[in-house]
């Protein structure tokens, strides 16, 4: 089939690509001249793994092209996914629909013949039904139908992801719509991987619970972590201990600095917003995003404590900004919360991560960066873990201490134990839902 891909950011290149390795013939459209450019190039603009050999596969087989011109691209296109970012929208927390809107009246402008026009962005309940109103508006003669297919692809996994799907869903107003996005997803149906067929506000609705739900599974572990700290429990021992229950599972329970990324701050607040629209308010929803931004001020606070109360003239080590490792993304990364309070509280911040650096030299102004995370502990004060890149899982604990002026570490993502900071050299350790500052003499 012929796909139009609307936008080429991160749901709508990965999706383009994916798309065009199904078979299908897929023109990815973009406003930006400059990322059309470097694609055109064979450069991905951003980092996923496994997307730049699938890519570069795709377009020579001549499935997969990019361009500029909307027009020359929904031409004769069987469905055209709207792929644009709804950003939360500045002042009241509802999602920002402009960017859709917009590619929907393009769209229509340029519809030749009949087309589905799909949904790929993660919008409110009723944006779909708002679409096809801007769509027969601008032209009232297209020939279309409307339908809704969010997107679940985690960072880091994204190809994965997308081939091997939990589920696909689906949700369209006609079966003349319903059978295009079948005959689409096709490969992923003969190979009996989930699709579920529903109406627009259902498939709407799906993409926010399922959000605001892991949201919440990862702000729930992070408050029991809070109380595991001062009541001596271990909170890894208590999330393998519940997560082995069938009806909770092991997933999203790991206990760290409060989640971030491009999907469930902005998921989460666009929910909360919706239940207050409806005046139905989403109490669980409001009280997550409310204990998530508390959580970053907490593990602050830790961060202080072990620098003796105060940040000024200290030097610190951060490993990792990202928001989560195998991504460049930044997006309201807790580094994003952190980093600032300490470069704020007067300390020299050394940063290392693997990818981060592009993005977070201009969010995370007053640090310096560097590649290596034994010269950043250099005369350091405190070594910050951040984010569990693996390269920062099997560091040389003995070694980094010996280079620190104080040895000292904050484990925010729990991987490694006191036991192995005190036999390195470490004076002092913290980390998230075990509590105590200082590790126990080796058995």
């Amino acid at each position: 089939m012929r796909i139009a891909m609307i936008g080429t950011g991160y749901v709508g290149l990965v999706s383009g690509v994916c798309f065009s390795d199904f078979g299908h013939d897929v023109i990815c459209v973009d406003k930006d001249p400059a990322k059309i450019d470097k694609l055109n190039r064979g450069q991905v603009p951003i980092f996923e793994p496994g997307l730049d050999p699938l890519m570069a596969r795709n377009v020579d087989a001549g499935r997969l092209s990019f361009t500029t011109d909307l027009r020359a691209a929904v031409d004769g296109a069987d469905a055209v996914f709207i792929a644009v970012g709804t950003p939360t929208r500045r002042g009241d927390g509802h999602a920002d629909l402009s960017y859709v809107m917009a590619a929907a009246e393009d769209v229509a402008h340029a519809l030749t013949g009949y087309a589905v026009i799909v949904t790929k962005s993660t919008v409110p309940v009723g944006t779909n039904a708002r679409v096809k109103q801007v769509v027969a508006k601008a032209n009232p003669k297209a020939e279309f139908d409307v339908a809704s297919n969010p997107e679940f692809l985690r960072e880091g996994a994204a190809i994965d992801d997308f081939m091997k799907p939990d589920r696909v869903v689906v949700g369209a107003q006609t079966a003349r719509a319903a059978d295009v996005l079948a005959e689409i997803y096709r490969p992923l149906f003969l190979r009996d991987f989930p699709i579920v067929i529903t109406d627009l506000e259902s498939a709407e609705m799906i993409k926010y619970a399922a959000n605001a739900f892991l949201a919440t599974k990862i702000t729930f572990i992070n408050e029991i972590a809070a109380l595991c700290e001062r009541v001596g429990a271990d909170v890894k021992e208590v999330s393998k201990g519940i997560g082995l229950d069938g009806r909770i599972g092991n997933k999203f329970l790991h206990a760290g600095p409060g989640y971030g990324g491009s999907c469930f701050p902005k998921d989460t607040q666009a929910l909360a917003r919706i239940g207050q629209e409806h005046a139905v308010p989403q109490s669980i929803v409001e009280t997550v995003i409310r204990v998530n931004d508390g959580v970053k001020t907490r593990m602050i606070e830790k961060l202080r404590d072990l620098c003796d109360g105060s940040f000024n003239g200290k030097t610190i080590a951060v490993l990792g900004v990202t928001f989560k490792p195998n991504t460049d993304d930044m997006r309201d990364a807790p580094s994003l919360t952190i980093v600032p309070a300490l470069v704020g509280g007067g300390a020299k911040v050394r940063v290392v991560d693997p990818q981060g650096r592009r993005e977070g030299e201009a969010l995370l102004p007053g640090v310096v960066w560097t590649d290596d995370p034994y010269k950043a502990a250099q005369n350091a004060d405190l070594v910050v873990i951040l984010t569990e890149w693996n390269e920062f899982r099997a560091l040389d604990l003995g070694k980094l201490a010996k280079k620190m002026a104080h040895p000292r570490m904050a484990d925010l993502r729990n991987i490694y134990s006191r036991r192995d900071a005190k036999r390195a050299g470490f004076e002092a350790y913290d980390c998230v839902g075990r509590s105590g500052l200082t590790a126990p003499a080796p058995a």
